[in-house]
């Protein structure tokens, strides 16, 4: 990526994403080779290219071949994504855009789980060592997993429920060391850039606002639970998940941070059990994309149900569709469903967020949508680094044809929920 600010006359710099030594080091984490980190580093910067300099030529591919070629073959425009995907799927230079970033995804598991299962049975023991005893880790072997979650989600093989062996965290281990690679750097070195955010904008924004119970529902590892867990150092802090092996990596990964105020109870969402109105905030953070229709709607029931009067139901999703959505952006935002093995992607884009948190029960006139700034630790990476997001051209499409969605110079992140009336 060249430096576009670069005045006329003067050497463009190339910026690049972080290398993967910037990932935060910590004692569950296993220990990359030489070779392990020039794997990593090449993923690293095959992600952003792919994401910086290929993706953004997607839209002029369809715009000057595939739209004209259809609307020519068929006397007519396109009148669904599904048209849209097979006949784009014919052309080569989207064919190579495509193939690179599903190759990529699957190059970050293979050498990510080459490092974990390597070492597995000593970062188990690690992970015992932490664990064991804890109260503050709550595993219920009757748990169900529902089959929503039984997929190898994100490609990841096994999903994020399956274990290998007795106390396992291998999907915990496997999820942070890859994750890094995926996102290109872009959610910090901790992996907690959302949750990050979401604790500074509730602290900035609401001041006032002192929750003495936080619930995280679908934690998995607790990467963004930490973050909300610091930034209320006061307050109990409930990570739910249904999967164990995610449960026990998310602990023992708390403990060695020193983050001692989180309890991570396998439960799931639908069911939880704790008393009705008793919890100030219950939290997500990308997890309905990964969640049926049904039980999405079941658990904002619920979610209502377990806030205390004057309580917050907080969501950081992928924004929905609108009115005005141009067909090809619904095709290239639904990509990670077809390709990326996140069945229910596509269709969260469909649903109104706001219809949704009514239908559960709250108050419309409570209902929020907001735009958060992105926040990510300070002094993490070198100050050469520029991180993208595979997700950065598809989201440039909205920002192209509506007021950008910035705050304070950056890009939002946008936030769905609402308040729980005070007369419950």
């Amino acid at each position: 990526m060249l430096d576009s600010t670069a005045k006329a006359g003067e050497r463009p710099v190339t910026a690049l994403p972080p290398p993967y030594t910037a990932l935060h080091r910590h004692p569950l984490l296993p220990e990359p080779t030489h070779d392990d980190t020039a794997r990593m580093n090449f993923l690293i910067n095959l992600v952003s290219h792919v994401g910086a300099k290929l993706a953004p030529g997607m839209p002029a591919v369809y715009r000057k071949r595939v739209q004209p070629a259809f609307a020519k073959a068929q006397g007519r425009d396109f009148a669904t994504t599904s048209e849209v995907r097979e006949a784009m799927r014919g052309d080569p230079v989207y064919q190579s855009w495509a193939a690179l970033r599903r190759l990529a995804q699957e190059m970050r598991h293979q050498a990510g789980r080459q490092m974990v299962f390597r070492q597995i049975d000593e970062l188990n023991a690690r992970a015992a060592r932490l664990n064991d005893g804890a109260p503050t880790l709550k595993l219920d072997p009757t748990v169900q997993v529902p089959k929503y979650i039984a997929v190898d989600n994100h490609l990841s093989p096994g999903g994020y429920e399956t274990e290998t062996t007795a106390n396992d965290i291998a999907a915990g281990a496997c999820y942070e060391c890859g994750h890094f690679v995926t996102a290109g750097g872009g959610t910090g070195g901790k992996s907690d850039w959302p949750g990050l955010t979401i604790a500074t904008f509730v602290k900035t924004a609401f001041p006032q606002f002192q929750p003495k119970r936080i619930v995280d529902i679908g934690a998995g590892g607790g990467f963004n639970v930490l973050p909300i867990a610091q930034m209320y150092p006061d307050a109990e802090v409930i990570a739910v998940d249904v999967a164990a092996p995610m449960l026990r990596y998310g602990h023992a990964r708390a403990q060695a941070l020193g983050i001692k105020n989180v309890t991570f109870l396998q439960a799931d969402g639908e069911t939880l059990d704790l008393p009705s109105g008793s919890v100030d905030w219950i939290q997500t953070t990308m997890v309905w994309h990964e969640t049926a229709v049904t039980p999405f709607r079941a658990m904002l029931r619920q979610i209502k149900s377990l806030l205390r009067p004057g309580g917050l139901s907080l969501n950081f999703e992928q924004p929905n569709f609108d009115p005005d959505t141009p067909m090809f952006e619904k095709f290239i935002r639904d990509w990670d469903a077809w390709y990326n093995n996140e069945p229910f992607w596509a269709k969260l884009h469909t649903m109104n967020f706001r219809d949704e948190m009514i239908r559960a029960g709250f108050d419309p006139a409570r209902v929020i949508e907001e735009w958060a700034p992105q926040v990510r630790e300070q002094g993490s990476y070198p100050s050469w680094v520029q991180t993208v997001n595979r997700h950065d051209a598809e989201h440039d499409l909205a920002d192209a044809r509506k007021a950008p969605r910035k705050v304070e110079g950056k890009k939002g992140m946008y936030l769905f929920g609402a308040w729980k009336e005070l007369s419950c």
